[in-house]
């Protein structure tokens, strides 16, 4: 998931200063009014050194990472880090600076470096940047709504729920297999000079693991990976649910909770069937797609061209542009997709990787259509992007990954609405004469105008005649983007909406990683190219 660098044109002056994670020192945070107090040496100061607008980003970030190998722990990481960062306009221009001392004169001084760098970025400007509107909230609070914090859950516990999904692993008949747990706490703080103080606790979570079998005979080798996705909830999520399961004759697939042990032991039955499976012939098939493949397939190729700096040429240097040009978007007609195509950005949907109350520019997360009735309506904008389309405020999608990284347009969740008649998985699949059915995701290559591109999945199920007659393995599906979507034919209902997503997105020069979700419901694609990915040895 590549992305790219606003970071180097709209703030080309950052600044650090101190070491970024002082873990020695004991931490104030739990004391809002310490916080506030903090916040507000640096607006005044960044005041009176004459910025005209300020914001601060007051953060700790925690991360835990519990890594399984068959019947080992091979490692527990946590990092902490926390620090200050200071945006500020002056005569025009952005310009930003961070600490992580945090006595009043050194944050003081973070401002004082910020409104200086602001000013020398002023000599380059050719127009001043454009700041959309914003409310103050005064001081208000959001937290994801987790039932249980897994960072208060003992290692050993973690420890042992991965140990136990690679033993049911190993004795189904797996060689190898690898698990892991990933925690993540965002605890940040945010004051501007419009008149906001918002204190939020974002919490994510995500369990996955990878298993191998390998042909002693050929040295050949075929993996499955989890089925979990990554989700803005706390430990509850790895507590399974039966109603959270969708049972199909494939596969069980999740909604709300994961049931880790359960996929492992099925996972490990499918990889051994992949061993077996047909290889497929090459040519065109309908596509059944599943929320896990699909997802991706959403992100590189309706997410990231939808990135406004993106469609402006701000990351051409990084990783591309997009052909969502915005001649497409201003004649209102650009055909993106078939009728049934609408998608939706959206910072709101709970359980998601990109929910929160309010983005990192302090303005309140909301939804919006980027495709509608499979045309072009928007793009995804923040603060100083809006005046370019003539919104009179930002949507809500401005991130930093650290405070002590610019925030920046980030992606928030993108994801294809699912279909308004009754219709489930199996409704599509029984109207596909010739056909695969897709779950999971695996590799993918996209061009630098995220156009054309290639798709894998984890397993591949045969249509025909409307029924699945047995598993393909080494397919890989081949479109352009347009004409990818322009082919969707036909979406399941509410009933089969999922999420999949990522903790690692990558954009940025320096490089950010943010996390994000994208969901759907299993969607059919008439006539897609499917290649045979099978190495010729």
């Amino acid at each position: 998931m590549a992305g790219m660098s606003l970071g180097s044109i709209i703030i080309p002056g950052r600044a650090l200063l101190g070491n970024p994670v002082p873990l020695d020192r004991p931490w104030f945070y739990d004391d809002v009014s310490k916080k506030k107090e903090m916040a507000d040496v640096a607006l005044n100061s960044a005041r009176s050194k004459g910025a005209t607008y300020t914001d601060v980003r007051i953060g700790r970030y925690l991360n835990q990472f519990v890594v399984t190998r068959e019947d080992k722990v091979e490692n527990i990481v946590n990092t902490e880090s926390y620090g200050i960062g200071i945006r500020v306009l002056a005569n025009g221009s952005w310009g930003f600076a961070a600490t992580d001392k945090m006595d009043r004169d050194s944050i003081a001084k973070a401002a004082e470096l910020a409104v200086a760098i602001a000013k020398e970025n002023s000599r380059l400007l050719s127009e001043p940047v454009q700041l959309a509107p914003q409310k103050g909230y005064g001081e208000v609070s959001w937290k994801t709504p987790i039932k249980k914090n897994a960072f208060d859950v003992p290692i050993k516990e973690k420890a042992d729920l991965l140990l136990s999904v690679n033993d049911a692993a190993m004795k189904g008949g797996a060689n190898y297999v690898n698990s892991i747990l990933f925690l993540v706490n965002e605890q940040k703080y945010f004051a501007s000079s419009d008149g906001s103080y918002i204190d939020q606790d974002v919490h994510r979570i995500w369990p996955t693991f990878t298993i191998t079998k390998i042909d002693e005979k050929s040295g050949k080798f075929e993996t499955r990976d989890a089925l979990s996705s990554p989700v803005g909830r706390g430990y509850e999520y790895v507590i399974p649910n039966a109603a959270d399961k969708i049972k199909t004759p494939q596969a069980t697939l999740y909604k709300n909770s994961y049931d880790m042990l359960e996929d492992a032991r099925e996972g490990t039955r499918q990889v051994i069937e992949k061993m077996a499976a047909k290889s497929v012939e090459p040519g065109k098939y309908d596509l059944v797609l599943d929320p896990t493949n699909l997802y991706l397939t959403i992100h590189e190729s309706v997410g990231h061209p939808s990135e406004l700096d993106r469609v402006l040429g701000y990351e051409a240097n990084y990783a591309g542009t997009s052909f969502l040009t915005l001649d497409k978007w201003k004649s209102g007609k650009f055909n993106f997709g078939s009728k049934l195509v609408n998608i939706k950005a959206d910072k709101t949907e709970v359980g998601t990787l990109g929910a929160v109350g309010y983005d990192d520019e302090g303005v309140g997360t909301k939804q919006w259509d980027i495709i509608k009735d499979g045309i072009l309506v928007n793009y995804q904008v923040i603060r100083d992007q809006a005046h370019i389309l003539g919104l009179k405020e930002s949507q809500g999608c401005c991130y930093a990954d650290n405070w002590s990284s610019v925030q920046f347009q980030r992606m928030p969740n993108i994801s294809l609405q699912p279909g308004t008649q009754k219709m489930s998985p199996q409704d599509i699949i029984k109207n596909v004469e010739k056909g695969i059915y897709i779950i999971g995701n695996s590799s993918y290559s996209i061009d630098q105008q995220r156009y054309n591109f290639q798709f894998s999945g984890q397993m591949f199920y045969e249509i025909k005649n409307g029924k699945i007659v047995g598993m393909l393995k080494d397919v890989a599906y081949q479109a352009n983007t347009q004409e990818f979507w322009n082919a969707c034919s036909a979406i399941a209902d509410k009933s089969d909406y999922r999420s999949g997503g990522s903790f690692f997105d990558g954009k940025g020069q320096p490089g950010q990683v943010s996390a994000v979700s994208h969901g759907s419901s299993t969607a059919r694609f008439n006539g897609i190219n499917v290649i045979n990915t099978a190495r010729k040895i």
